[in-house]
């Protein structure tokens, strides 16, 4: 993280396709850490980081009516991507990233 850079978020979660990992959201942007765990010994351990976009390149919405979804969109000059992330609390994790979207494009 840069020095003026502040994390506003973070979560474990699961990516429909990606799986499970930590989903950090900062003042700057938005990333993705993957993890990989073994039930044996209970260990767990980070892996790449899969997702890490600045913020003016994202849209973000929340889906679903029973299990519900924060999903964003990535857009780049080659194409566009979705992720839909199962966190708890979608309704915060939405209202943030909003939020801090906004702050980031007032800079």
């Amino acid at each position: 993280m840069d020095s003026d850079e502040k994390r506003l978020k973070q979560e474990d979660c699961n990516e429909d396709e990606l799986g499970t990992g930590v989903l950090t959201l900062t003042n700057k942007r938005i990333a993705f850490d993957k993890r990989t765990s073994r039930i044996a010994d209970f260990s767990t351990k980070m892996g790449d980081t899969v997702i890490d976009v600045p913020l003016d390149k994202v849209d973000v919405w929340k889906e679903g009516r029973f299990i519900k979804k924060i999903c964003f969109k990535i857009k780049t000059d080659e194409d566009e991507k979705s992720y839909k992330f199962g966190v708890m609390g979608t309704s915060g994790w939405l209202e943030e990233i909003q939020d801090a979207i906004e702050d980031f494009k007032n800079q």
